[in-house]
């Protein structure tokens, strides 16, 4: 089958097409001496040769992992893409995909995210992300179903040998990563009876709050007092990010989502503030169009566009969504060019991984370790790092997310400074090992 033919298929067609090659298991690494992306399997070969000729998405990523989970049929995945500064960590996503090539291009998305986002705070860990093709067919919100799915995840990360430590993401709970746990010793999040820091999304939301009062102070703007917010999904993130804008005395904040429990709980947490919450299709962009100081973005990546970005009536646009610019050079230049301040998501959107990263050292009182990434004194704090984007982006008038990328792509290249490389070692191993027939 030629490769338009294979990415043009949806994930369960996909699957169909491995199961009639007898494949279960299926890996893509990067020789990064000879310049090409190897598929386990020679039928696969031609996805890994569109996506070495990518020039958006693939960025030399070391290589990714796949298998159909046991009984659902559906594909559980683990994307790797830098690991100099250790292995790869990120979140495992539960999520729906139109097209094996959509499923593909937000794994190497996602994780390459982190590579940059891991970076930019400090951490000795590179990019990884986990993704898991929801079936239509099976109802996710059934508990059994899902602790089949996630033990079962489980299990895949231990065969991975620890390149990749997945931690929660969008569609996974705490008790989701708890089923994780039971598999494998390669995870973070999971909950505090176990030993884990449990959700990450409140201190997420902290940090986002760091990143606007970065972008006011540069614009001087004064405080968020006073300010009116937009905000595009209220989920994990985006409904603790409310609480804290009203604990700043925030003017009025209007929030989106296509989740009708997201807004039902966002109203009655609510109530009696000026908070406007509104149900959106996925195609309902008018959330771009409406009057504010601040744009927040913590749904889903890739929406800010050349559809979107032209709507924008904000001056700030900050939030804890992943992969905001749907293309990095392209939609980071287009906001730029429109003199809106654009804080980059990796940068600002940290917490989530300082926190889970952080487990495997204990928790102690009023933790400095987390405790710094809040701070104005400490050089990779959120605010620090947003400021010097923003101030070098100005100076050198290039787009704010190529100064953040330019910053991060250097950082993610140290080599972590006892295990050295390690993850992209654990990687090829596991293909000289053929972990694909295993």
């Amino acid at each position: 089958m030629k490769k338009q033919e294979l990415l043009s298929l949806s994930p369960i067609q996909f699957i169909s097409f491995l199961e009639s090659q007898k494949i279960k298991k299926f890996f893509f690494v990067y020789d990064s001496e000879k310049k090409k992306l190897a598929a386990s399997h020679p039928q696969l070969q031609p996805i890994a040769d569109y996506f070495l000729n990518d020039k958006r998405d693939f960025i030399e990523h070391e290589g990714w992992f796949c298998k159909i989970s046991e009984e659902y049929r559906m594909l559980l995945g683990a994307f790797v893409h830098r690991t100099n500064r250790g292995q790869a960590a990120g979140g495992v996503r539960y999520w729906s995909y139109d097209t094996i090539e959509d499923y593909f291009r937000d794994g190497l998305r996602l994780c390459a995210g982190m590579t940059f986002k891991n970076a930019l705070a400090g951490l000795w860990w590179g990019g990884g992300k986990g993704v898991i093709a929801y079936n239509p067919r099976y109802d996710k919100s059934n508990p059994e179903i899902r602790e089949k799915i996630y033990k079962d995840y489980g299990l895949f990360m231990s065969s991975l040998n620890g390149c990749y430590v997945t931690a929660e993401d969008v569609g996974t709970s705490v008790q989701d990563m708890n089923n994780v746990f039971s598999g494998t010793r390669f995870t973070t999040c999971i909950g505090s009876e176990f030993g884990g820091s449990g959700n990450p999304s409140v201190p997420t939301a902290r940090g986002v709050i760091s990143g606007m009062e970065a972008a006011l102070d540069f614009l001087k703007m004064g405080t968020l007092e006073g300010k009116s917010i937009d905000i595009q999904g209220l989920g994990h993130v985006g409904e603790p990010l409310v609480q804290f804008l009203f604990e700043k005395n925030v003017k009025k904040i209007i929030g989106v989502d296509i989740n009708l429990s997201h807004i039902n709980s966002a109203k009655k947490r609510f109530e009696g503030k000026n908070f406007v919450g509104r149900l959106v299709d996925k195609n309902d962009i008018s959330i771009f169009s409406e009057e504010c100081d601040i744009f927040s973005p913590n749904a889903t990546g890739a929406i800010l566009n050349q559809r979107t970005i032209p709507n924008l009536k904000a001056r700030i646009v900050c939030g804890a969504a992943n992969n905001q610019l749907e293309d990095m050079q392209k939609d980071g230049e287009l906001i730029h060019d429109r003199n809106i301040i654009y804080v980059p998501d990796f940068l600002v959107n940290r917490m989530g991984i300082v926190t889970c990263a952080n487990e495997q050292y204990g928790y102690v009182n009023n933790d400095s370790l987390i405790k710094n990434h809040f701070s104005k004194d400490w050089e990779h704090s959120i605010y620090n790092r947003a400021t010097q984007v923003l101030k070098e982006s100005k100076n050198k008038n290039i787009p704010s997310a190529e100064v953040a990328l330019r910053l991060a792509d250097k950082l993610s290249k140290e080599n972590h400074p006892v295990f050295g490389h390690r993850g992209r070692q654990i990687i090829l191993s596991l293909a000289e090992n053929e972990w694909h027939l295993k």
